[in-house]
Order: structure tokens, then sequence, then C-alpha cells
């Protein structure tokens, strides 16, 4: 018995070994399988993070380099003013957009400056306004996803509305009658344009505004400030979204200020006969201070590519230009005039080719009334001398009418100080009186038209231009010309 006992003790201690054996093993093989899940998750989220570094490139956008900020809407010119602007063109960083265009850019205006010239003119005719010349300067950027970015610009007070200029499409000169019939037809256009276009109601506040003597100030829709970054701008890159589809992508998010961007489908192949070249001037020219012979340069902001989505033309090229005729503005309203092109390319790695470059669009002050002909001149808009005086004088002498309505023939004759000079001329109930204030409007008309100096064409300095260039046959060479640095990581 004793021994049936202590054979049945040792199966128990056999049995009980092997069910820990198996629990063992048991725990083992989960630690494994444990140990093999963890490292498959780590090799899934190391997968994913190259993915998404591989997608992402935080590169920089150097300092000078320009930012032209529209503004969509009419501010308040106040010291102090939130303003907030959009970027009219896109930024490229080794040929890919950095910051697209329709970006968000915040700022205020830090000073207001008086305008003496404007305030001279306007009181001469009934206007005492202060005028003041906005400073502004801009600080944050905004992105599509709600982030924001702070940035170091330079001030600007250059403010102006900005028109684009381009050249007419090729006609024949013609007689004296059929360009006067064209420049009327023209005219005509534009003046029904004016009560037509949208916004009319707008510049009707801005037409009673300058017949008050005194009203407020505001900066005008379309407002455009070209400044350039004064500290780096870090930007990530996606890689997952090319250039192409992004700048075509950015073209439709502009709001209402409009402003055309590469297409690379759209560009012509490397050995076509034709670049369309986007640039900045990096100086200013004037018909006043340049000369025949005299060059410039501008480089290039937007890569050109090819059909196959190859850069042609890399973004940081500079352009050397040459001016070939230029006129200063003279006394007895002569207008200056100005001409000049294009003959090299200098390509970001040193070398140049020969080029031929037309001048296809430029960015111009509204107010300044710039016209391109056809050969690429580019003046002052001719106005009509003769007609405005003349009619002013005519006015003028309703005054001396023998109409029964006198009080309306006052009206009509005293042009000379908007709404004050009609009011005057009314209540003096004199006729000499209207028509003394008839007669001053129609001297400073006539001042204006045929006396006074006329105006300069001037392209300040980051002047955004457009280029046809057709690329010469002549081998690439090296050039000595100092480029501005390109935009680079």
């Amino acid at each position: 018995m004793a021994e049936l006992a202590i054979l049945r003790n040792t199966a128990g201690v056999k049995s009980n070994l092997g069910t820990m054996n198996r629990l063992r093993w048991r725990s083992s093989s989960s630690w494994v399988h444990l140990a093999a899940r963890l490292f498959m998750l780590a090799c899934l989220i190391s997968s994913r993070m190259d993915s998404l570094h591989a997608q992402t490139q935080t590169v920089q956008i150097v300092p000078g380099t320009p930012l032209s900020i529209g503004l969509p809407l009419h501010s308040p010119m106040r010291s102090g003013e939130q303003i907030e602007g959009r970027l009219l063109y896109p930024v490229f960083v080794g040929n890919r957009v950095a910051l697209p265009a329709g970006a968000s850019l915040r700022g205020r205006v830090i000073r207001l400056d008086p305008d003496r010239g404007r305030r001279i003119h306007s009181r001469l005719r009934g206007d005492f306004t202060p005028f003041h010349v906005p400073v502004v300067q801009f600080d944050q950027v905004l992105f599509q996803d709600g982030a924001v970015q702070s940035i170091s610009c330079t001030n600007a007070k250059d403010g102006m509305v900005i028109l684009r200029l381009s050249p007419p499409p090729g006609q024949k000169k013609g007689s004296l009658i059929r360009r006067q019939w064209s420049d009327f037809k023209q005219r005509i256009r534009e003046t029904t344009a004016v009560f037509t276009a949208p916004g009319r109601g707008d510049r009707l506040v801005q037409f009673i505004y300058t017949q008050l003597p005194y009203h407020p100030q505001r900066i005008e829709t379309g407002t455009t400030w070209t400044v350039e970054l004064a500290q780096p701008l870090r930007m990530e890159l996606d890689d997952s979204l090319p250039t192409a589809a992004r700048v075509s992508a950015d073209e439709g998010k502009r709001g209402t200020i409009v402003s055309p961007t590469t297409d690379p489908a759209k560009q012509p192949d490397e050995q076509t006969s034709e670049w369309h070249l986007r640039a900045y001037l990096q100086q200013t020219i004037s018909s006043a201070k340049a000369k025949p012979g005299d060059t410039f340069h501008a480089y290039v902001a937007e890569p050109v590519f090819n059909s196959a989505h190859a850069v042609v033309v890399p973004e940081g090229s500079l352009l050397t230009g040459e001016i070939t005729h230029a006129k200063p503005a003279r006394s007895f309203g002569r207008q200056g005039k100005l001409r000049f092109h294009f003959k090299e390319l200098k390509l970001p790695s040193g070398f140049s080719q020969p080029v031929e470059g037309t001048l296809s669009g430029v960015d111009s002050d509204k107010s300044a009334n710039l016209q391109i002909d056809p050969e690429g001149g580019i003046q002052p808009q001719s106005q009509n001398r003769v007609v405005v005086p003349l009619l002013l004088t005519l006015l003028a002498g309703r005054a001396f009418d023998d109409d029964e309505n006198q009080t309306f023939n006052n009206a009509v004759a005293s042009n000379g100080f908007g709404i004050v000079g009609r009011v005057v001329g009314i209540a003096a109930s004199s006729r000499n009186v209207a028509a003394g204030i008839g007669i001053y409007g129609a001297a400073l008309s006539f001042y204006d038209l045929w006396l006074a100096r006329g105006h300069d064409v001037v392209f300040p300095k980051d002047t955004r231009v457009e280029i046809t260039t057709t690329p010469s046959r002549s081998p690439l060479k090296a050039s000595t010309v100092k480029q501005k640095p390109a935009l680079s990581p």
C-alpha cells in the first residue's frame, strides 16, 4: 500500500509539472505574439512618419522678396486702423509655390503723412480736406486652414490702385482722322463703363466727395502695396500636390482681385519660340532720369515650365533690360515717354543667354493714366485739350444770358469751386460773380492742359512686369551681372 501511495504521488507531481510547463509555454508564446505585434506597429508608425516627412518640407523665403498686397474693400484712413489684404501673386521657392496667391495678410496703418501736392491742387479748386498718405505695415499672414504666422515686412506708403497695362493688338497706324475716331470710341466705352460697371454706387459717392469743401478720407478698394520681407519667412511645402495643380487651384481663390498665374500646361516647350516671364524690377526707372543705353535688371518671380512640367526658366533668374528711348516731361503739357526692351537672361546657375524680350504687361498706377502703344512705347494717354476749357468757358457765359431763370444760369455758370462755387454763385444773385467763378474754373483747366508741366513715366522698384522673350540661338555664356539672391530653402 505504501508503494502504491508513492506511485500516485509521483504521478501527481509529474502531472503538475506538465501543467506548469504548458502554462509557461503558453505565457511565453503570448509574449512572443505581443512583441511581434508591437514590432509591426512600430514599423507602421515609422513608415507613416517617413511618408509625412517626405510629403512636407520646410523652406525659407529670403529677405527682400517682394509681396504685392491688394485691399479687397475700402477702409477708413485713420492711424492705427487694422487692414487685411490679399496676396496678388504667388511666391515661389525652388520653383514651387511657397505662399499662394490669395493668402490674407493683416496689418495696420502706423501713421499718416501729409500729401502736400494734393492739398495745394485741391485747395485751388475749393476742396480744403487735409489729404494724407497712409503708411502701412503688415505683420501677419493667414492661411486657409486658419493658421496664423508672424512676418516682418518693410513699411509701405506707395499704395496705389493698380491698372494692368498691355499693348493693343497690332493694327495699322492709319490716318489722323482714323486715330482720332478710335480714341473717341475708346473714351465713349470708358465713360459708359463708369455708369454700367460694378461699383457705380461707390463711384457716385466719390464724385460727390470731390464736390464738397471737406470730406472724410479712406483707403480705396483695390489699393495695392508692394512690400519686401525684412526677415526670413519659414514655410512648409506639401510634396503630395504638384506645382501645376497648386497654381491652377490658386487661380480661382483670389476673390475680387484677380491676377494671372503660371500655368505649366500652357507654357511653351523649351525649344519653342517664346517664353512668357513674370518678373519684378530691381530698381526704379523713369523717363525723367533714364537715358538711351542705360541698363536695368528684373528678376523672374515665377518659373516657366514646358509641356512635360519640366522647368525651362527657374524662378530667381535675372533679366537685363536696356532703355531704348526716354523723353522727360516738359512744360506746356508735353508728356514724358519711355521705351525699353530686354536683351539677356541669366540663370541662377550663373550662365546667361541672349534674348529678345518685349513688354507685354505691367502694373501701373491707375491715376498715372498710362498707355502702351503697339511699338511698346509708354506714355500718359493723350487728353482732349480743347473741349474741356472751351466747354467751361461757354458755361461761364451762361451767366449773361437774358433768360428768365437767372438763378439756374448762375448755378450752371459757376463751375470753379464745386458745390461751394455754385452756392456762392446762386446766393450772390450776381451775374458777374457767377461768371467770374466759371471763368476761374476754365482758366484752371486751361493751365492744367496747356501750360503745366506734363507727367513723366515712372515705374518704381518692385513693379510687376510681364515679358515675352524669344531665346536666341547663341550658346550660353558666363555673365558678370550682379544677381539678386534667389529664393532657396
